[in-house]
């Protein structure tokens, strides 16, 4: 059973048909349009509902739970599934409170020396304003909970950072120092004790080309990272994702799922921006693409905490990209629900919807983030050329997407 309904839980749910999972063995609640051409959906469960989640688990004698989105998380799911005796991957409420709290996750990072970033924790607008002048611009802003991909701004503006601490004031504020580099997202597979890195993917966040206007939950991505310097992935494990799991089982909440280490390769080394606590968006959709070693049976040696008694997870040597199509006025205003059409997949071009519902035989998009069109490859070149013509022939009123992912790498 995988919990959720975008394009990260598409993406999980072809990633374990591709890897010898059967379509008629996964059920998604509550899934979408295009979920519901893969797999069983289940629309009307609350995913974010404990008592129901585990009443419809025990009903269909689920094997395993893979949780998608970090609602679930918060919402205390794993822990009721748990309490049932079913196999779950995704953290305990109490370990998620590392994307949660991104206080928390400074102060674990701290006790498990793991290089981060200084920051400042603020409860008002005038901490808020002292902290942004001690660290100087450009200042970076946190909310301190969850805040759907939106409660992060890095700005040079003065007026703009305290206009985003004092929207998300009553979350409590963190204010970062600004670190300079490129961005890196690495996932981690971790059972509690164990850790099993993933490939580093980067990821998009600014809704405009050339990384401008606005943070969003992420508007393309691609994998592997090629420029990375050998033995980056060995480093964040040993200095990063091993330290921060064994610092969590020290606190007496193992961390058991998906540990989303976002990093910043700065001169200075590696830094940890934020840490997540299940599979990000939209590098789910390059990484699992990718994936080789079927992801059933990784997730569930998790899950059960057998994480180092298999192999490693291995990968194609082909790249992958993916570019979101969002709706009209992302991510700022929400577009009326519209219809959907020129949609097209083959052997190198999968497309993974986020928000989108299926009414009157037609497809509809209901969100802002709406389809992620994900391209394999041998080179990033071919890559961009195969997503691009794809996304091109997509036809939704108002719609927008960055047409610079992955440029810098297609040589």
């Amino acid at each position: 059973m995988v919990l959720g309904g975008g394009a990260r839980e598409h993406a999980i749910t072809k990633a374990l048909i591709r890897t010898g999972t059967l379509s008629t063995d996964i059920i998604v609640a509550p899934g979408n349009a295009g979920i519901a051409k893969d797999a069983h959906t289940e629309p009307t469960l609350n995913a974010n509902d404990p008592l129901a989640v585990v009443k419809f688990a025990l009903q269909h004698q689920i094997d395993l739970a893979i949780i998608g989105p970090e609602a679930p998380l918060v919402a205390g799911v794993s822990d009721a599934l748990r309490s049932e005796g079913i196999a779950v991957f995704g953290p305990s409420q109490k370990a998620a409170a590392l994307e949660g709290s991104k206080s928390f996750a400074k102060e674990v990072m701290a006790a498990a020396d793991v290089p981060t970033g200084m920051a400042r924790e603020c409860s008002s607008l005038e901490e808020v304003e002292n902290a942004i002048d001690e660290f100087g611009a450009p200042y970076v802003v946190k909310a301190d909970g969850l805040a759907a991909g939106k409660g992060v701004i890095v700005t040079s503006d003065r007026e703009a950072a305290l206009a985003h601490a004092a929207k998300f004031i009553d979350m409590g504020i963190l204010v970062e120092e600004f670190l300079e580099g490129e961005e890196v997202s690495l996932f981690f597979l971790s059972d509690g004790k164990t850790v099993l890195p993933l490939s580093p993917a980067q990821d998009f966040k600014r809704v405009y080309d050339n990384d401008e206007g606005p943070n969003t939950g992420g508007m393309g991505a691609y994998s592997p990272l090629e420029w990375l310097p050998e033995g980056f992935v060995e480093e964040v494990e040993r200095t990063v994702a091993q330290p921060t799991v064994d610092e969590l089982a020290r606190l007496g909440e193992p961390f058991v799922g998906l540990l989303y280490c976002g990093l910043i390769v700065t001169k200075r080394g590696i830094r940890v921006i934020e840490f997540n606590a299940r599979f990000g968006d939209p590098e789910t959709q390059v990484v699992l693409r990718r994936l080789v070693t079927p992801l059933a049976p990784l997730l569930h040696r998790a899950a059960t905490g057998h994480l180092a008694d298999g192999p490693s997870a291995q990968f194609s040597k082909e790249v992958a990209i993916t570019v979101v199509l969002a709706s009209e006025g992302y991510p700022d205003t929400s577009a009326p629900d519209r219809v959907i059409t020129g949609l097209v997949e083959d052997d190198n071009v999968h497309v993974c919807h986020a928000s989108t519902v299926s009414s009157n035989g037609e497809l509809v998009a209901t969100g802002g983030r709406v389809l992620s069109i994900v391209a394999t490859a041998a080179d990033f070149k071919t890559a961009r050329e195969l997503a691009y013509a794809n996304i091109a022939n997509i036809k939704l009123e108002g719609s927008h997407y960055r047409k610079d992912i992955a440029a810098k790498v297609a040589n």
